[in-house]
């Protein structure tokens, strides 16, 4: 039997506290971020990211492995009346799970000396829900790496870290990244540069076809409303964009960035790829 909630006034110091994490200026001042739902707690429960749960009596029942985990990798957790989770949470309809969790981003060093075979790049994505996608995306695609620039959302942005369904704390994310840096620093380390652009003047069936794509490889998706500016288009090897083979006029950003990943993630693990299905 799960004891009554604890916490029961959103006035209470430690709720407020959390609650101010919904703001971008508060997130970056204490390196802390909200994760909501069960599957984003429990990930980040389960890769060390969680400081603090907060969770009502009726989930903390429901999902009492995940309580479990959070007390076995040392975060707090507190059992909180309904208006508390409310008062905390972004979202309209609660799942009465709500983490606190430390800041994950990596140096974008780091990302250049792990060699990266596959990266996604996310340059002007303003839409906190379709970074939250694509990079939930490029860890579904087996990619090494995201990186947002710094013209891009905050990764930490609520909508994003829902969106991504608990890959954030999957995938190594470095974040405030100049385009201009990026695409030097991945060429350098023997990335190819791809950018994905609609208007592009090479179709991605036939960088599959002619065998290019096998490659390490990083993908540059641009604004969801006007693609990618000329300057960041000159400086990627080259500008791609998916066949429309149907009547629909375009893809939106995360679909179109979908089907990028896997067509480089299935080039690179056919054989002659760089990651033949010959390798170990």
């Amino acid at each position: 039997m799960v004891a009554a909630p604890e916490l029961i006034s959103p006035k209470s110091p430690r709720v407020s506290a959390a609650r101010r994490l919904g703001k971008r200026n508060f997130r970056g001042k204490e390196r802390l971020f909200l994760a909501e739902g069960p599957q984003a707690v429990r990930e980040a429960a389960a890769h060390g990211g969680l400081v603090e749960m907060f969770a009502t009596v009726e989930a903390a029942e429901r999902y009492a492995d995940i309580v479990g985990e959070a007390r076995t990798a040392g975060a707090r957790v507190h059992l909180a009346d309904e208006a508390v989770i409310a008062d905390i949470s972004t979202t309209v309809t609660p799942q009465g799970v709500v983490g606190v969790c430390r800041f994950l981003d990596v140096p974008f060093e780091d990302v250049l000396a792990a060699r990266p075979k596959l990266v996604a790049v996310l340059a002007h994505v303003r839409d906190p829900g379709n970074a939250g996608t694509v990079l939930r995306c490029a860890d579904a695609a087996g990619a090494e790496a995201v990186i947002l620039t710094d013209a891009s959302v905050d990764l930490y942005n609520p909508k994003a870290v829902r969106a991504s369904v608990g890959s954030l704390f999957h995938l190594p994310v470095a974040v405030g990244v100049p385009v201009e840096q990026a695409v030097a620093g991945l060429k350098d380390a023997g990335v190819r540069l791809l950018a994905a652009d609609g208007a592009g003047d090479d179709d991605l069936d036939d960088e599959l076809d002619k065998g290019t794509m096998g490659t390490p490889t990083a993908w540059i998706f641009g604004n969801e409303a006007w693609g990618l500016p000329e300057e960041t288009r000159a400086l990627a090897d080259a500008v791609v964009r998916v066949p429309i083979h149907g009547k629909a006029e375009s893809l939106n950003l995360a679909t179109a960035a979908a089907v990028c990943l896997y067509a480089s993630a299935r080039a690179q693990r056919a054989p002659g790829g760089c990651r033949s299905v010959t390798d170990s």
